[in-house]
């Protein structure tokens, strides 16, 4: 008994620091997701303009760089709002050209939305459920990323309607891939950071949606 008691104090421990990183992770990103929606709603009244790629993207990435920095501290909280924010201000101008720009631009955003939602809970509830480790697919999403950024960054200057019908299919399904295996990460002990994790989750939830909106987008466009 004196050599089982460790074992069964060290796997109660594991447990309780899951099911806290999961607990933590979900409230934050609830939170970010409502501030972020916030932004965008704020962007889209004041009618503000895309801030541009280049902006975009050194925000973006100044912000991934400060969040991971201070993830340890509460300033990584701060500057994880900072950042979904910031996603929100941008994201309010594109959703604004749907609405005033497109016949039925309302309902292409409420079906991205519905759809992105639907996709979310599917993948993190199957993940939560059977518990299956997703780990080995991480070496595949990174480099499939790194691919699907640099074809959207030629997408965005060479307009080829079929290379951006593939890149937004390439993120689709590569942000899904990213739910299974940030949720298996946090189920197994291999994500034990919240801010990481809720970061993660965020952004992959971020790009599914414009995905999906752009790939609806272009559908209704060619109707």
């Amino acid at each position: 008994m004196n050599q089982v008691n460790p074992v069964l104090k060290r796997s109660v421990a594991g447990a309780f620091e899951t099911n806290r990183v999961l607990k933590n992770t979900y409230a934050l990103l609830s939170l970010t997701l409502l501030f972020s929606a916030f932004t965008a709603g704020l962007s889209m009244f004041l009618n503000l303009p895309y801030p541009g790629v280049l902006v975009t993207l050194v925000g973006y990435f100044g912000l991934l760089f400060l969040t991971s920095k201070f993830r340890n501290s509460a300033l990584g909280l701060v500057f994880v709002f900072a950042l979904t924010g910031f996603m929100g201000m941008t994201l309010g101008p594109i959703l604004n050209s749907y609405v005033h720009s497109v016949g039925n631009g309302g309902q292409l955003v409420m079906t991205a939305l519905g759809g992105t939602g639907v996709i979310f809970l599917g993948l993190s509830g199957y993940a939560l459920t059977t518990r299956k480790d997703f780990s080995f697919m991480g070496g595949m999403l990174f480099a499939g990323i790194l691919v699907a950024f640099l074809a959207g960054l030629v997408a965005l200057f060479v307009p080829m309607p079929g290379l951006q019908i593939a890149v937004s299919v390439m993120f689709i399904l590569l942000m899904a891939g990213m739910i299974l295996y940030e949720t298996s990460e946090i189920i197994h002990g291999g994500e034990t950071n919240y801010i990481l994790a809720t970061v993660t989750l965020y952004v992959s939830l971020f790009n599914l949606f414009t995905s999906l909106l752009q790939l609806l987008g272009i559908w209704g466009s060619e109707d």
